[in-house]
């Protein structure tokens, strides 16, 4: 219904978190800036497609309340629990690949332990 906005306010904290980085005068911690972007490339482009689909499936309607899940208040709470359940999930699962990819296997890299 609504799991794809929980990663569009991760990408927008991480957003946040990219300009104060970019900005900071300190060469390391500003070269972490890109890799940043990533992670906000990864969280928009999965819930643009998430969008797409709730769209595709009458859950996401172009008129007030915009979602179908909204009309009644049973509804609704059924909608927040998928937010904070799947919604979070797919965050914990798309920031740990992430992470993994452009920060730990550089790092092994740099190290030697990864061919």
């Amino acid at each position: 219904m609504a799991c794809f906005t929980a990663c569009v306010a991760e990408a927008i904290v991480a957003y946040g978190v990219k300009k104060v980085v970019a900005s900071s005068k300190n060469t390391k911690v500003n070269s972490f800036a890109p890799k940043l972007q990533k992670l906000i490339n990864l969280l928009l482009s999965g819930s643009f497609l998430l969008l797409i689909e709730h769209v595709w499936h009458g859950e996401i309607v172009p008129f007030y309340p915009f979602f179908t899940a909204a009309k009644d208040p049973e509804s609704t709470r059924v909608m927040i629990n998928e937010i904070l359940t799947i919604g979070v999930s797919m965050d914990i699962a798309v920031t740990v690949i992430w992470f993994v990819a452009y920060i730990l296997v550089p790092k092994f890299k740099k190290q030697g332990a990864i061919a």
